[in-house]
């Protein structure tokens, strides 16, 4: 068998990066580790360029908003100011938002933990005794409640002792905690400096990593990218604002209501709710467990009443508020909204079920668009797959599902 160079070429770049393949799986311990230590030292980049896409959202709305009207789009000294002083807006109102919660929740919580230690010595002895006369009917039953031993002062001197006993370990490992708030604060500071200067100089980046791309990279390849990347931070930054929009919402109208039917810890559960209302799906109802479970050792009826008016806010919020807020902005169906936050809960925790589902969405639309190029190809309806006989694509994109 005769082979021309190029054919020789291409097997001896087969046979080294087979050999390069089996180099790192038989030294993978090693590999691991050099991957490892080059995240270590990129990691404060990569959270900075996070937190400069989070604050990128409110801080380029500021800067249309103030700076792009009529009256300020001509002058020079608004266009040199627009983005230092739309950057320094947004820092303070994130500041502003964290220390405001800070200032409502601590003092709220302190109150809920120490009202909550006297409330389970009472709330304990009561219970047993309802369930008793619920259940006085019932021989099996009540003997086991009988012969429960529910001594809530001992309770609390085991939890007490179990404290004391962890002491030492927690005072040796202060040394370790120290350093690794140290740590962490400096690769904080790191990243929010250099978000910092991405955000002030984003269009400058933009262009110079789209001349590296065109430099190194075939055009059409670069156009794709760049169509991905457009379309990743369009998903991204939708999802960020409707989600945020939605829990902001959901939080106040738990507010409004829990305060006018005299629900004990309504600000501390508005607040809750609002926090884990972040996470697609499942967020609200966590807040809802935390929340009952609250009321539950003030009133039990009031606790009932709390579950039976987040199961309503919940569907008006799911129904009505949803659909509108956060909407199709995503351009993601429910099932796929469902399975992104079940994957990504299940791969990354709460963070995978916050970025699964743009990251799906951006999935779910390029699959779409070639799915859609084929069938135009084929003359086939968009809607159903039939053949339609006539000239490919002539159905309007937007009645595409």
């Amino acid at each position: 068998m005769n082979f021309d160079d190029k054919s020789i070429k291409q097997l001896r770049q087969l046979i080294l990066f087979t050999i390069v393949i089996l180099i790192a799986l038989w030294n993978y311990a090693i590999i691991f580790g050099w991957i490892k230590f080059a995240f270590g030292i990129i990691f404060p980049f990569l959270l900075g360029g996070a937190i400069a896409f989070v604050l990128n959202v409110p801080m380029t709305f500021l800067e249309e908003k103030i700076f792009h009207n009529k009256y300020l789009k001509e002058k020079k000294a608004a266009k040199k100011l627009a983005r230092p002083v739309s950057l320094v807006l947004t820092i303070a109102i994130v500041i502003g938002v964290v220390v405001l919660v800070m200032f409502i929740v601590i003092p709220e919580l302190t109150d809920t933990v120490l009202s909550l230690g006297r409330t389970i010595r009472t709330f304990i002895p009561d219970a047993q005794r309802f369930l008793e006369e619920l259940f006085k009917d019932n021989s099996e039953i009540s003997q086991w409640l009988n012969g429960l031993n529910l001594n809530v002062n001992q309770l609390v001197n085991r939890a007490v002792a179990f404290f004391q006993n962890g002491a030492g370990d927690v005072l040796n490992s202060t040394f370790l905690a120290i350093g690794s708030i140290v740590s962490g604060l400096t690769t904080f500071v790191i990243a929010f400096v250099f978000a910092c200067y991405v955000l002030l100089q984003k269009e400058k980046l933009r262009v110079q990593v789209i001349k590296v791309m065109y430099a190194f990279l075939p055009a059409k390849r670069v156009e794709w990218g760049l169509e991905v990347c457009t379309l990743t931070a369009k998903s991204f930054s939708s999802f960020l604002t409707g989600q945020c929009v939605e829990a902001l919402i959901l939080g106040m109208m738990f507010f409004i209501v829990m305060t006018v039917i005299n629900m004990p810890y309504a600000l501390l559960v508005a607040v809750l709710i609002a926090f884990t209302a972040l996470i697609p799906i499942f967020g609200a109802f966590i807040g809802c467990v935390v929340g009952a479970f609250l009321i539950l050792m003030v009133d039990p009826l009031k606790a009932l009443i709390f579950v039976i008016v987040f199961l309503v806010l919940q569907q008006i919020e799911g129904n009505l508020i949803y659909p509108k807020v956060v909407g199709a902005s995503v351009g993601l169906p429910s099932i796929w909204v469902l399975a992104a936050v079940t994957i990504g809960g299940n791969v990354m925790g709460i963070v995978g079920m916050l970025i699964f589902i743009p990251i799906v969405s951006v999935v779910y639309t390029l699959f779409r668009t070639s799915v859609y190029k084929r069938l135009r190809k084929q003359h086939r309806d968009l809607r159903t797959g039939a053949v339609t006989g006539g000239e490919a694509g002539t159905q309007p994109e937007k009645t595409e599902k």
